[in-house]
């Protein structure tokens, strides 16, 4: 579970090319960079950038909030576990 929360908070190995900010990244075959960069300066299948910034940061903030709540969930386990035994 937390490693894949690691692996949705970490950034694409190569930054600022259209063609590498698809949700199959890193399981395409399109790997070489040049090739990658050819393609985007050609125009070859242009993607909204803003639009992958945006669902980028929604994985982010989902992410930090599932990492924050799960953080908050084994603090209040400890607290009333201690406060259980402190009864008993």
């Amino acid at each position: 579970m937390f490693r894949c929360v690691l692996n949705m908070m970490r950034k694409p190995p190569v930054a600022s090319s259209a063609l590498l900010h698809r949700r199959d990244f890193g399981r395409t075959s399109t790997k070489n960079v040049q090739f990658v960069s050819f393609l985007d300066e050609s125009g070859f299948r242009r993607v909204d950038p803003d639009r992958y910034e945006r669902s980028m940061r929604r994985r982010r903030v989902l992410a930090y909030s599932v990492l924050w709540l799960m953080v908050a969930g084994f603090a209040w386990v400890v607290i009333e576990s201690a406060q259980a035994l402190s009864i008993f």
